[in-house]
């Protein structure tokens, strides 16, 4: 594990490779939780400003705590405090920003959504290496990034390692949804509104009147509006029917079956 007196990798560089982007997160993210904050922001902006001085970019003011504000007005895009990995994206130089090249391609939630349909094959609620392998080689084609195998295998692998928060060589949908603009992800307002499998069988058997084991869009509209007053969260009509665009391009032929519904509701993807 590296220690505070360690010099953090690659913060010099004109340009990073996937990897080392990959290394520099992991030695900011101490704590593993998915995002740069508190204490860890700190050290991160203090190295970044270390390594930038030494090649010669430096603001104007010379104040730590007025440059870290304006650092933050300008990278901290949902305004929360913290730098989540996207963010960082923005702020160090990655060779050809393959993430940002993934947000280019798939940037409404929508997109994304109906991406994760085509590969997540066996409707698991997770996409497993190979398959991701798949998703990335078609993001690189639509975006005509030439790529090589090895390459993409790297993306693949640095995707993987980024975003497989439990270590089990799968990606879960919120995990992967981590690739989406903030803005765009529609799936993080769910995040403070996970239901337990009893809960969220409860409230589709309450809409699928019929028993058949899909509701409709209709229906669909009606549960999003009744999870947000459940959960007293503020929901205008816009932010609706952005939420159910998405969440329907899981269904077929306008039909959203239980699973589908539960890999966005459930906090974890049925096994």
């Amino acid at each position: 594990m590296a220690g505070p007196q360690q010099q953090p990798p690659y913060l010099h560089l004109a340009e990073l490779t996937a990897s080392q982007f990959l290394e520099i997160w992991k030695h900011f993210d101490a704590d593993g939780n998915g995002y740069i904050e508190g204490k860890e922001l700190e050290n991160f902006f203090q190295e970044l400003e270390k390594a930038r001085k030494g090649s010669g970019m430096m603001s104007k003011s010379d104040n730590f705590g007025e440059k870290m504000k304006e650092f933050m007005q300008k990278y901290d895009k949902n305004s929360d405090g913290k730098i989540e990995m996207a963010e960082l994206a923005q702020i160090l130089p990655t060779e050809e920003n393959f993430l940002l090249c993934f947000r280019q391609h798939v940037g409404s939630s929508a997109e994304f959504m109906e991406a994760w349909r085509k590969y997540d094959t066996d409707r698991s609620g997770y996409i497993e290496a190979n398959e991701l392998k798949g998703f990335l080689s078609d993001l690189l084609k639509k975006a005509n990034r030439p790529y090589d195998e090895p390459k993409l295998q790297e993306y693949t692998q640095t995707i993987l390692r980024m975003f497989d928060l439990n270590g089990d060589g799968k990606l879960g949908l919120s995990e992967m949804s981590r690739l989406l603009p903030v803005q765009e992800n529609f799936l993080l307002k769910f995040q403070g509104m996970k239901l337990t499998s009893e809960e969220f069988n409860a409230i589709f058997t309450f809409y699928d009147k019929d028993g058949s084991g899909y509701i409709d869009e209709n229906e669909l509209d009606a549960l999003l509006k009744d999870l947000y007053e459940k959960n007293k969260k503020e929901m205008n009509i816009q932010q609706l029917t952005t939420y159910r665009k998405s969440v329907m391009s899981l269904a077929e032929a306008g039909k959203l079956y239980r699973k589908d519904l539960e890999i966005v509701l459930c906090s974890e993807p049925p096994v």
